[in-house]
C-alpha cells in the first residue's frame, strides 16, 4: 500500500493502523523520514516526477493519497503502471462551503477541488483503477492539526479566545484517526468503489461549544470575548503578515455564525464508518509537550 501525504495528521494515525492490518506500507515524502516511522517504509521521492516515480520498480495494488487532491489526477497514469487497481483520495467538504465565499482565493479553492475530483474520476475510469474520495469535515487531531489545535495554542498564550456574534455556527469536527480507521474500513469494501463520501463528526455543535471544550481540555476554564466584526477583520488581516496564518480569510467572521454540516449516512452504510464525538484532550506525549506545531516533529 502506497500512502501519499503520509506525514500528515491523518496519515500519523493511518501508518499504524494499515500495518495491524497487514499491509506492506510504503509512506511516500519529500521530506526525510520523520524520527518514528509508524511501521512504515519511507521513500524520499517526488511524485511529480514520472521518469523516478517509474524507476522504483514498485509493484503496488493500492493507493491512499492525504495530499491534496489537485496533484493526484496527473499521477493516476504513473500509479497504474505499477500496477495501482485502487485509489482513496481526500478532498474536502470546502468545496461546497466554500463556493461562494465572498473571498476569491476561497471560490477558486472550491472550483479546484470540484474539477481535481471529476478529473480523478475520468482517469481512474480509464485506466480501471476503483476509486473513492473522502471528503471530511473540520479535521483535527490534538497537537497536529492547525485548524483545532490552533484555537488551542491562542487560548494557551492570551487565555481567551475571540468571537464574532454569538458563535452560533454548527459545525461537526471529525478526528483524523476516524478518517484513518474509515481508509482501512473502505480500501477492500467494494461498495465503496467509484463513489465520493462527505465524513464529517460524530456530533454536531456550535462554534462556540466547540471553543468552550478546547479550554475545558486545556483545563481551562473558558472565557470567550465577543469582538465586534470590523475588529476582527482587521486583527485577521494583521496576522495574516505571519507566514503559519497567510491562509486566513476575513470569511472567518461569516462562518463563525454559518452552519456547516454534512450528512455521512452513506458511508456508514457502505463501509461502518462511525465517528466519535468531539473531544479535545491533550494526552501521552501531547499533553507533556503543550500543544506542538502540526508534523511528526516533536
Amino acid at each position: 500500500m502506497l500512502v501519499i501525504g503520509a506525514a500528515s495528521q491523518i496519515g500519523y494515525h493511518l501508518l499504524p493502523r494499515l500495518v495491524d492490518d497487514t499491509w506492506d506500507v510504503v509512506a511516500v515524502s519529500r521530506a526525510p523520514a520523520p524520527a518514528d516511522p509508524r511501521g512504515a517504509t519511507w521513500r524520499r521521492l517526488d511524485l511529480s516526477d514520472r521518469e523516478a516515480l517509474a524507476s522504483t520498480k514498485m509493484r503496488l495494488g493500492g493507493v491512499i493519497s492525504l495530499a491534496p487532491i489537485r496533484i493526484l489526477p496527473a499521477l493516476v497514469d504513473s500509479l497504474a503502471d505499477l500496477g495501482v487497481t485502487r485509489i482513496i483520495a481526500f478532498s474536502s467538504t470546502s468545496r461546497y462551503t466554500k463556493a461562494t465565499s465572498a473571498d476569491p482565493k476561497e471560490r477558486d479553492l472550491a472550483a479546484t477541488l470540484g474539477r481535481s475530483e471529476e478529473a480523478l474520476a475520468e482517469v481512474s475510469n480509464r485506466r480501471g483503477i476503483a476509486w473513492s474520495v473522502f471528503r471530511p469535515t473540520l479535521v483535527y487531531s490534538p497537537g497536529l492539526d492547525r485548524n483545532v489545535s490552533e484555537i488551542a495554542r491562542f487560548i494557551q498564550r492570551l487565555g481567551f479566545f475571540p468571537i464574532v456574534g454569538d458563535g452560533r455556527g454548527k459545525r461537526q469536527p471529525v478526528h483524523a484517526a476516524d478518517l484513518a480507521t474509515a481508509c482501512v474500513a473502505a480500501i477492500k469494501e467494494s461498495r465503496t468503489h467509484n463513489h465520493s463520501y462527505n465524513l464529517s463528526g460524530g456530533e454536531t455543535i456550535t462554534y462556540r461549544e466547540m471553543v468552550q471544550r478546547i479550554f475545558r481540555g486545556l483545563g481551562r476554564r473558558p472565557r470567550i470575548v465577543r469582538v465586534p466584526p470590523g475588529l476582527f477583520k482587521v486583527a485577521v488581516s494583521a496576522a495574516r503578515v505571519l507566514p503559519r496564518f497567510r491562509e486566513l480569510s476575513g470569511e472567518l467572521v461569516t462562518r463563525m455564525n454559518t452552519d456547516m454540516c454534512f450528512d455521512h449516512g452513506e458511508a456508514s452504510r457502505d463501509f461502518g464508518y462511525c465517528p466519535r464525538k468531539f473531544d479535545f484532550r491533550l494526552d501521552g506525549e501531547f499533553a507533556s509537550a503543550g500543544v506542538p506545531r502540526s508534523g511528526f516533529a516533536r
